[in-house]
C-alpha cells in the first residue's frame, strides 16, 4: 500500500487543493479515490488598514509558500518521496471582496475583504437598480462604492477579481472564475452561466452617469463551471508555490472557487433541497433552491453552486471570533492559576457546559460583532455582553448565550427562507470550527434552524479538500456525469455522517433568545455610536 502511494505521488497522479481562509491557508493532497493523503497549513490574520480589513500581497504569497512547504514535508515524512508532479490542482479563497489590478497586474489599492461594511450606499443603489439583492461584500458593490467615492484608481482598472481569481491568474496567466465565485462578483444568468447582460448594461450606464466609462466584461474574469479546465500551471506559478524549483509545470487547474462553493462540495450539498452551513469566523447557511424566491430580500443573497444552480445564502460577518476571545480569557485564567492548558479540552468543557444551560440562555444577551454586521445593518461592530439584574448569570447560561449569539444574525436570514418562503430543506450539513466539539455546535444549529444537522467525517478537511475534489472531478468526469452524481459515486459513497435532530425545547428556547436579541439591538447601536 505504501509502495503504491509512493508510486502514485511520483507519477503525478495526485490532486492538490489549497484554500485561503480567513484565519488559515490550508493545502490538501488527495489520491485517486479522492481521500486526503497529506496536508499543510499556515495561520494568518487580517489587518485593519486605513479603515479596511485586508491581507497584504506579501502575506498572501508567504502564506501560500508556507502551507505548500508543510504539505511537501508531510509527503516526504509519510512516503519518503519529494513532491514534484501534481495531476491537477485548484485554488479557493474567502468569498468575494475586491482586488483591482492595473495592466501590469499590480494592485491599485489594498485587497478589500468580504469583512468590510463600507459599501452600503453602493449595495442599496445597485439592489434597487437591478431589482436583485447585491450584498456589500460583493465585488461589484466595492467597485460602485469606489466610483461613488470618486476614487482615482478606478480609471486604471484592467482586471477586477477576487482573492481566488487573483491567485489563479498569477499561477496560470488565465483570468477565470468558477461560476459559484463569479456569482458573488456580479449576478449570473442561470441560462448562459455568465454575467447578466441587462445588469451589465445598467451598471455601465450608472457608472457613465458618474463620469466613469467602464467596460465591465473586459475587466471581469471569464466564467467557467465545474468540470471545465481553467488553464495550466506555469513555470513562474510553480516558483510562487515552491521556490525550491522541485514543482514541475503543466498541471491542469480547475476554475477557482470561493469558500461557499467548496463548502457545498465538501458536504455533498450541491443538489436541490440540500443545504450546508459553514460556521467559523463568519457563518453562512446555503440552500440549493427548487425555484426562484417570490421577492427580493436584502437579508438573502442569491449565488450559485459550482455548476451554476441557484442557491440562497444567509450570511453573517460574525460568528466565533468573540466566542473564541472569551474562551481565551478562560485559558488566561488557567495559566494565571498555574494549571496546564489543553485548548481542545477547554473548548470541549465549555461547549458541553453550554448544553446544561437554560433553554433561552437564562435571560443573558451578547452581540459578538467584532466587525460590522450587514444582516442587522451595522457598518461597525462592538462586541457586547449584557445581563439584567434578574438574569440567571452562571457559566452554562453564559456559554449557551454566546453560542446562540454566534448564530443570531444568520438565523434572521434563514427564518425568511424557512418561515416566509417555505423553502424545502431536508437536511443541513455542517462544517467549520463551531462543529469541532462533537455534538454541541450541531445541537445549537439544529435548534436555530429547526432542521436536522449532520456532520460528515470528511468535513474537517474543509474547503481545501472541496476544491481538490473539484479538480479531481475535472480530471475524472465522464461526458454525461453531473457533479452531484460524481460526489455520490466517487467521493461520498462510503462516507459516514453524524446527525442530530432538533430538540423541541431547544428550538423554543432559541426563539425566546431571538426575541431578546432583536429587542436588544438598540443597545448594540448605542455601543457603536458612543464607543468610537
Amino acid at each position: 500500500m505504501m509502495h503504491d502511494m509512493k508510486q502514485m505521488i511520483e507519477q503525478g497522479q495526485t490532486v492538490l487543493g489549497i484554500e485561503l481562509g480567513s484565519t488559515r491557508i490550508k493545502a490538501v493532497l488527495i489520491a485517486e479515490n479522492n481521500q486526503p493523503i497529506a496536508s499543510g497549513a499556515f495561520d494568518w490574520e487580517n489587518q485593519l488598514v486605513e479603515g479596511y480589513w485586508t491581507y497584504s500581497e506579501q502575506a498572501i504569497w508567504e502564506g501560500l509558500k508556507q502551507a505548500y512547504l508543510k504539505l511537501k514535508e508531510d509527503v516526504q515524512n509519510q512516503y519518503g518521496v519529494t513532491l514534484k508532479k501534481i495531476g491537477a490542482l485548484g485554488f479557493s479563497a474567502m468569498m468575494h471582496g475586491y482586488i483591482a489590478l492595473d495592466k501590469e497586474s499590480n494592485w491599485l489599492v489594498p485587497f478589500r475583504t468580504w469583512r468590510n461594511n463600507r459599501q452600503e450606499e453602493a449595495a442599496s443603489s445597485l439592489t434597487e437598480a437591478f431589482n436583485y439583492q447585491i450584498p456589500q461584500r460583493w465585488t461589484i458593490a466595492h467597485l460602485y462604492q469606489a466610483i461613488l467615492n470618486g476614487e482615482s484608481h478606478v480609471k486604471d482598472i484592467h482586471t477586477l477579481t477576487t482573492l481566488a481569481g487573483y491567485v489563479h491568474e498569477k499561477l496560470t496567466g488565465e483570468k477565470i472564475l468558477g461560476v459559484g465565485e463569479a456569482s458573488g462578483v456580479f449576478p449570473i444568468d442561470l441560462e448562459t452561466k455568465s454575467y447578466q447582460q441587462k445588469m451589465v448594461d445598467t451598471f455601465e450606464k450608472l457608472a457613465s452617469d458618474r463620469g466613469v466609462v467602464i467596460d465591465l466584461r473586459a475587466i471581469l474574469p471569464e466564467v467557467k463551471v465545474a468540470g471545465e479546465s481553467a488553464g495550466g500551471l506555469t513555470e513562474a506559478g510553480c516558483l510562487l508555490l515552491d521556490p525550491s524549483g522541485d514543482l514541475k509545470s503543466g498541471s491542469l487547474l480547475c476554475p477557482p472557487e470561493g469558500d461557499a462553493g467548496t463548502g457545498m462540495v465538501a458536504t455533498n450539498s450541491v443538489k436541490v433541497r440540500t443545504g450546508n452551513v459553514s460556521a467559523g469566523t463568519s457563518v453562512f447557511a446555503m440552500v440549493v433552491l427548487e425555484k426562484e424566491l417570490s421577492k427580493v430580500y436584502t437579508e438573502i443573497d442569491l449565488v450559485t453552486t459550482p455548476t451554476g444552480n441557484l442557491v440562497a445564502m444567509a450570511h453573517s460577518n460574525n460568528c466565533t471570533s468573540d466566542l473564541n476571545a472569551w474562551v481565551n480569557l478562560f485559558k488566561e485564567f488557567q495559566e494565571t492559576m498555574g494549571m496546564p492548558v489543553d485548548m481542545d479540552a477547554l473548548y470541549q468543557t465549555l461547549y458541553e457546559t453550554a448544553l446544561l444551560g437554560e433553554k433561552d440562555g437564562g435571560g443573558l444577551l451578547s452581540y459578538g460583532y467584532l466587525s460590522g454586521e450587514h444582516m442587522t445593518h451595522f457598518e461597525e461592530g462592538r462586541p457586547l455582553f449584557v445581563r439584567g439584574t434578574d438574569a440567571k448569570f452562571n457559566l452554562s447560561n453564559f456559554m449557551r448565550t454566546h453560542l446562540y449569539s454566534a448564530l443570531g444574525a444568520m438565523k434572521i436570514g434563514m427564518d425568511l427562507l424557512l418561515k416566509e418562503e417555505q423553502v424545502a430543506l431536508d437536511e443541513m450539513l455542517g462544517h467549520g470550527g463551531l462543529f469541532k466539539t462533537k455534538g454541541v455546535g450541531q445541537s445549537i444549529m439544529a435548534a436555530a434552524l429547526n432542521t436536522p444537522v449532520s456532520v460528515m467525517e470528511t468535513a474537517g478537511e474543509g474547503g481545501a479538500w472541496g476544491i481538490a475534489v473539484l479538480a479531481s472531478f475535472m480530471l475524472q468526469k465522464s461526458e454525461e456525469q453531473t457533479l452531484g452524481n460524481f460526489l455520490n459515486t466517487h467521493v461520498f459513497n462510503k462516507a459516514e455522517a453524524d446527525t442530530i435532530y432538533p430538540d423541541r425545547d431547544d428550538v423554543l428556547g432559541f426563539e425566546q433568545f431571538m426575541t431578546r436579541y432583536k429587542q436588544g439591538l438598540p443597545i448594540e447601536r448605542a455601543a457603536v455610536d458612543h464607543l468610537k
